[in-house]
């Protein structure tokens, strides 16, 4: 069997329009691996397939969960693993479509595997990290599990904070239950295709794609949900393109700046995606869909 496909890439790279492209070709499926596109209501500022797209080919892991609630690398690695087994069992291909690394990382990497129903120890450190800062934090890791805060940036709040919530939970460090094999492995084998437009290019896309989800109707999409009572909701689901009317909204800035904000916001996202895929051993960068499509082989 082929290793399973991973198109990554920032947002607005063409991911979805190059795996559109590859399903009128291939018998595919898309197993999206996009934290934001797993929020139901929220459809035009995360750029969700249209109803158009998903009915020319079928999509998973999308209107997943409420804005807001909480949702886990270790829950994705189940939900992912399900919908690849039965995509295989029908006996067609899945393509997994996303920038989320942190999804990527598990589905590729494996996870640990602890209880995630009490999030008492994750809130606490989440405010010892506002409170101490990330040095302080990472200094602590440091103590507790040299070899996991080796493979970290200091200033990697999230992998921080979830290796020192391993700890706290299990007694145990991270790097001692991976080596010991108390962690979850993925079921298949997985290649990268990372899609990376030259950065100019790519935020210029990113400015002429907000300009037409506000075209497309984002304002309205947003009001519509204040006016079902989604406001804090929304506001917990901290999501770039939301984050920004929710500001608009409590008279902080005009539309035209919560605008002009979420195009900054989202091209800073972009350069933060690139860090990390740039990053990831065996993942190839490619300028251009068609490159990518000369290489990659589903057959």
């Amino acid at each position: 069997m082929l290793p399973i496909p991973i198109i990554c890439g920032p947002t607005a790279s063409g991911k979805t329009s190059l795996a559109l492209a590859l399903a009128a070709e291939y018998p595919i499926e898309i197993v999206s691996a996009d934290s934001r596109q797993l929020v139901r209501h929220l459809d035009i500022g995360t750029a969700k397939p249209t109803a158009e797209e998903q009915a020319r080919v079928p999509f998973h892991l999308i209107d997943v969960i409420e804005p807001g609630e909480r949702y886990s690398a270790f829950r994705y690695i189940g939900d992912a693993s399900l919908a690849i087994d039965q995509i295989l069992k029908r006996g067609r291909i899945p393509v997994v479509v996303g920038g989320t690394g942190l999804y990527l990382r598990a589905l590729t990497d494996g996870v640990v595997e602890i209880d995630q129903s009490d999030m008492t120890i994750r809130d606490q450190l989440e405010r010892e990290m506002a409170e101490n800062g990330p040095q302080a934090m990472y200094e602590r890791l440091k103590q507790i599990d040299p070899l996991e805060a080796a493979k970290i940036h200091p200033h990697n709040r999230v992998r921080v904070i979830r290796a020192l919530e391993i700890f706290h939970l299990t007694g145990k460090s991270k790097s001692e239950i991976t080596a010991t094999g108390g962690h979850r492995k993925p079921d298949y084998a997985f290649e990268y295709f990372c899609l990376a437009p030259p950065r100019a290019e790519l935020y210029e896309t990113i400015n002429r794609r907000v300009d037409r989800m506000v075209g497309d109707g984002l304002v309205t999409e947003f009001e519509s949900l204040l006016a079902r009572g989604y406001l804090e909701r929304i506001r917990r689901a901290n999501i770039i393109g939301y984050n920004e009317l929710i500001d608009w909204q409590e008279g902080r800035w005009s539309l035209d700046e919560a605008v002009a904000s979420i195009k900054q916001n989202t091209r800073r996202y972009a350069k933060r995606q690139m860090t990390w895929f740039r990053g990831q051993t065996g993942s190839t960068l490619y300028e251009t869909a068609a490159s990518i499509r000369q290489k990659l082989r589903l057959k």
